[in-house]
C-alpha cells in the first residue's frame, strides 16, 4: 500500500481546467479519421496545456469469475460477464467519472485478448446507453488496459481497445524486462504511433521494478497522445518533480487510494481507484470536494477511507477487494491462479474496515 503524508492548506483552491472531459474518443490534431498513424511529433517544445482523459475518480474495476469447473488439471475459472455488467451500472449510477477496464484490479494478465475485448465491448456498450437514456448527466469515458512488457503485444491489445470503442489506454511501463529510460520513451511512442487513442502511462515500480523518471515524463509529456499518468509510486517528492516539470501538459492521477489527497494537492486531476468497488460514491466526493474548495471535507474523506485502504491491500490487490465484494453479494470470491482467495486474517481486516466505514460486508 502506497503511503504520502502531505500538510494541505486549508485555503488552497483547487482550479479546474477550463476544458472539458471528452465526450467521444479525441483525434490528435493533424490526424484525419480513420488515419493510422500520427504525424512526426514535435519533441522541442511542451504542450502547453492538455486536455484530461476525465477528471475525478475512475474505478479500476474488478473482472468477476463463475467458478472454475471440476476435473483434472487446471482449467481457468470464466469469466462472469452477467456480472461484470451489474458491475459497470452500479458504477455509473454511483456518478463515476471513468472505467478503467483490464487493469491490475481486473486481472488483466491472465485474460484472453476474447476476454478483454468481450469486456471492453461490454463497458463501452454500458457507458452509451447511461448516456443516451440520462442516467449519467454525461458521457463516463472507458479507459483500457492494454500494457505489456512485449511492445508488439501492447500494440495489439490497444488495438483492441479501439475496436471495441474505448475512449483511452492505461499502459503500465514494461516490467519484468524493464527497460532504460529510452526504451521507455520509445515503447510508449510506438504504442501512440500504431493507435490513435489518448493514453495514460502507468507508473507503478512496486510491481513492476521499472522506475519513469521526472526528466522521462517530461519527454512524454511532449508527445501528443500522452494526456496523463497514474502514479501508484506513493512518493510525494516524485510526484512534486513531476509536477514543477511538466504542469499542465501531463494531468496526473492518484494510484493509490491512501495518497489521493496528496496527489489532489500537487496538481493532480483525480484517482484510478480500487477502494471505489466498494464505495464509489465516497471516493468520487473526495475528489469533487477537493475541486470545489472544500479541503476540509476533502480530508476528512480521506482520513474515513485509510483504514479501508489498509485493508484493501494487507493482500495482493485485487484479493481483498474481491473478498470484500463477495462479502455484498457483487460478485463471487474467484481469482484466476496464481492469485488465491483471501485467508481468514485478511477477511476479518476487510470486515473491521467495512465496518468502520458503515457499510459492512
Amino acid at each position: 500500500m502506497c503511503r504520502m503524508y502531505i500538510r494541505v492548506p486549508a485555503e488552497r483552491q483547487h482550479r479546474q481546467s477550463k476544458k472539458s472531459v471528452p465526450v467521444a474518443r479525441p483525434i490528435p490534431q493533424g490526424v484525419r479519421a480513420g488515419q493510422p498513424h500520427l504525424p512526426p511529433r514535435k519533441e522541442t517544445a511542451m504542450k502547453s496545456d492538455t486536455a484530461p482523459l476525465f477528471v475525478g475518480c475512475a474505478t479500476a474495476l474488478v473482472t468477476p469469475m463463475l467458478p472454475a469447473p471440476t476435473g483434472d488439471g487446471y482449467t481457468p475459472p470464466p469469466v462472469d460477464y452477467e456480472a461484470f455488467v451489474r458491475l459497470v451500472r452500479r458504477q455509473i449510477a454511483a456518478g463515476v467519472d471513468a472505467l478503467v477496464i483490464c487493469g491490475t484490479t481486473g486481472e488483466s494478465s491472465t485474460l484472453t485478448d476474447e476476454e478483454k475485448l468481450r469486456l471492453f465491448s461490454l463497458a463501452v456498450q454500458e457507458s452509451r446507453r447511461a448516456e443516451a437514456e440520462g442516467i449519467a448527466r454525461r458521457h463516463i469515458p472507458v479507459i483500457a488496459g492494454t500494457g505489456s512488457n512485449n511492445t508488439a503485444r501492447a500494440v495489439t491489445l490497444s488495438r483492441l481497445a479501439e475496436k471495441a470503442g474505448c475512449d483511452g489506454l492505461l499502459a503500465v511501463t514494461p516490467y519484468y524486462n524493464k527497460a532504460n529510460q529510452a526504451g521507455l520513451v520509445a515503447h510508449y511512442a510506438a504504442i501512440t504511433a500504431a493507435v490513435p487513442l489518448p493514453l495514460l502511462a502507468y507508473h507503478v515500480p512496486g510491481r513492476t521494478g521499472c522506475r519513469l523518471t521526472p526528466e522521462t515524463c517530461l519527454t512524454l509529456s511532449r508527445m501528443e497522445q500522452i494526456v496523463g499518468l497514474k502514479d501508484a509510486t506513493g512518493d510525494a517528492a516524485f510526484t512534486a518533480r513531476v509536477a514543477a516539470l511538466c504542469g499542465d501538459a501531463l494531468p496526473l492521477y492518484a494510484g493509490c487510494d491512501d495518497c489521493i489527497l496528496p496527489v489532489l494537492a500537487l496538481g493532480g486531476r483525480g484517482a484510478v481507484s480500487v477502494a471505489s468497488n466498494l464505495y464509489p460514491d465516497t471516493v468520487t466526493a473526495l475528489c469533487r470536494a477537493y475541486r470545489a474548495g472544500d479541503t476540509a471535507q476533502a480530508r476528512r474523506l480521506q482520513a474515513d477511507l485509510l483504514p479501508l485502504c489498509e485493508a484493501l491491500f494487507a493482500d495482493v490487490n485485487p484479493i481483498p477487494v474481491k473478498a470484500a465484494l463477495a462479502g455484498l453479494g457483487l460478485c463471487r470470491d474467484v481469482l484466476r491462479l496464481p492469485l488465491t482467495p483471501a485467508g481468514e486474517d485478511v477477511r476479518r481486516r476487510v470486515r473491521d474496515a467495512t465496518q468502520k466505514a458503515g457499510h459492512p460486508v
